[in-house]
C-alpha cells in the first residue's frame, strides 16, 4: 500500500474522526512520524481539543502545530479575491476553494521547519479539494511527497473505517456511528453542506442544513442600514468603526445572518469532471461583494471595470481549480490590484430579508460628474451635437453591411 519510504509527514489535522483515522493509518501503514497542523480559519469550532487527540495518538508535543490564521486568511486570501469580484459559475463565492492554498502553504512551511519529507490531507478522491491541496503543495515545494489516504487505502465502507478506529482505540462520537445526513466544511467566509440529504437536486434543502443564516422570511421586518468604508479596494470600517480584516468579516457575517442573507443552493461543475449539489452560506461575503461593486461603480473607469469583468471568470476558475500559486493567477492579481488604487470611499448598504441593496456611495476619487449627466439647462460640459458624429462613425460598418445585403437581396 505505502509507496516510497517516508520518515516524517505533516498532516492537515482537524481532530475529527476522519483525520484521526488518517493519523493512525499513516503511523501504521507508513511507519512515519506524524506532525499535525490544525488551523483556526473561523470554522466556529474549538480547535484546541485537537492537541489532546494528537497527543493521545502518540504525536510528540513539539510536532503538534495549532495556529489562528483568521487574520492572514482574510487579509491575504479572501480580500484579494474579492477585489476581483470573484464569482464561480455566476453564483458561488468560493468559500471552500480559497482556504485550501493557505492550509497547503502552512503545511509546507511546517515541513521545512520540522524536516518532514511528506505532507498529507483528508480530501476524498472524488472532490476538488485533493486537487487544490496538492497543486498548492507542488507549487511551493516541487519535490514534496504527497500522501492522499482516500486514494490509497483499502477501506471499502464507513463500517470498515469505524472498525479500524475501534481497533486502534480512536474515540468515536455517537453521532458518527450512523450515516451523517450531510457533510460540512466551514471557515470565516462560508459554510458548505453536501451529500446525503442534499444529493437529489430536485429536492429542497431541509432548513436544518442552514447553520449561518436565519431564513429570509424570519428576518426582521425593518431593514438594517450600514456603511462600509473602503481603502484601495479592501473594506476597513463598518459604520465608521475601523476593524481588522477578520473582525470586519465577522461583523458582516453577523449582519448577514440576522437578515437572512447569503444562502445559495447550487449545482456546480467540479474540476474533476462531475456535477455536485451544494448548499452554501456566505452572509458577510454576499454583503461585501455588493458593497465593493458599489464603490467601484464611481471610482473605476469604464474600460478598467469592463476589463475586470472579462478577467474575473478566468480568475474564478483558477481559484476554484486550485491554481492560487500559479503565475497566471498572480499576473491577474497584479492587474486587479493595480485597478484598486483609487477604489476608496464609503458605501451605504440596506439589508432586508435576504437582500443586499447599495443605496449610496461617495468617494474623493469619484468619476461621477453631475454636470455631465444632468438634464438641467445651462450646463455646457456636454454638447449634445457631438453625439451625431460619434454615432455615425460607430454605424459606418453596419451601414456598409446593410448596403451589401440590400444589393444581394
Amino acid at each position: 500500500m505505502a509507496g516510497k519510504p517516508v520518515k516524517k509527514v505533516v498532516l492537515a489535522y482537524s481532530g475529527g474522526l476522519d483525520t484521526s483515522i488518517i493519523l493512525k493509518w499513516l503511523q501504521t501503514e507508513y511507519g512515519a512520524e506524524v506532525v499535525t497542523f490544525t488551523a483556526d480559519l473561523g470554522q466556529g469550532e474549538e480547535i484546541e481539543p485537537a492537541r489532546a487527540k494528537a497527543l493521545a495518538a502518540g504525536v510528540k508535543p513539539e510536532n503538534i502545530f495549532i495556529e489562528d490564521v483568521r487574520e492572514e486568511f482574510v487579509r491575504d486570501f479572501v480580500f484579494p479575491m474579492f477585489r476581483a469580484n470573484t464569482v464561480y459559475e455566476g453564483q458561488y463565492l468560493l468559500g471552500t476553494s480559497i482556504a485550501r492554498p493557505l492550509i497547503a502553504k502552512k503545511q509546507i512551511e511546517i515541513a521545512r521547519k520540522t524536516g518532514a519529507d511528506a505532507v498529507s490531507h483528508g480530501a476524498t478522491g472524488k472532490g476538488n479539494d485533493q486537487v487544490r491541496f496538492e497543486l498548492g503543495y507542488y507549487g511551493l515545494e516541487p519535490d514534496i511527497h504527497v500522501i492522499a489516504p482516500w486514494r490509497e487505502w483499502d477501506f471499502k465502507s464507513r463500517e470498515a473505517l469505524l472498525e479500524f478506529a475501534e481497533k486502534h482505540q480512536i474515540q468515536i462520537a455517537k453521532d458518527k456511528r450512523g450515516e451523517a445526513p450531510f457533510s460540512v466544511d466551514a471557515n470565516l467566509l462560508h459554510s458548505s453542506s453536501e451529500g446525503k440529504v442534499l444529493e437529489d437536486p430536485a429536492v429542497e434543502a431541509p432548513e436544518f442544513v442552514h447553520m449561518r443564516t436565519i431564513a429570509p422570511e424570519d428576518a426582521p421586518d425593518k431593514p438594517t442600514v450600514i456603511t462600509i468604508d473602503f481603502e484601495k479596494g479592501d473594506p476597513v470600517a463598518i459604520d465608521g468603526v475601523a476593524m481588522s480584516p477578520a473582525t470586519l468579516l465577522t461583523k458582516l457575517n453577523e449582519l448577514g445572518r440576522d437578515n437572512g442573507i447569503g444562502r445559495l443552493d447550487l449545482v456546480e461543475n467540479r474540476f474533476v469532471g462531475m456535477k455536485s449539489r451544494g448548499v452554501y452560506e456566505t452572509p458577510g461575503g454576499t454583503i461585501l461583494l455588493a458593497a465593493h461593486r458599489g464603490i467601484e461603480s464611481i471610482t473605476l473607469d469604464r474600460g478598467a471595470m469592463h476589463l475586470k469583468d472579462e478577467l474575473m471568470p478566468k480568475y474564478a476558475s483558477l481559484v476554484y481549480n486550485g491554481f492560487w500559486f500559479a503565475p497566471e493567477r498572480e499576473m491577474l492579481q497584479a492587474a486587479i490590484d493595480y485597478s484598486q488604487q483609487k477604489v476608496t470611499g464609503q458605501v451605504r448598504v440596506k439589508l432586508y430579508k435576504g437582500n443586499v441593496a447599495v443605496i449610496g456611495r461617495t468617494s474623493r476619487y469619484s468619476l461621477y460628474d453631475q454636470d455631465l449627466v444632468t438634464f438641467e439647462e445651462g450646463k455646457v460640459a456636454y454638447d449634445h451635437r457631438d453625439a451625431g458624429g460619434f454615432i455615425k462613425l460607430n454605424a459606418l460598418r453596419l451601414r456598409v453591411l446593410a448596403k451589401r445585403d440590400k444589393r444581394e437581396g
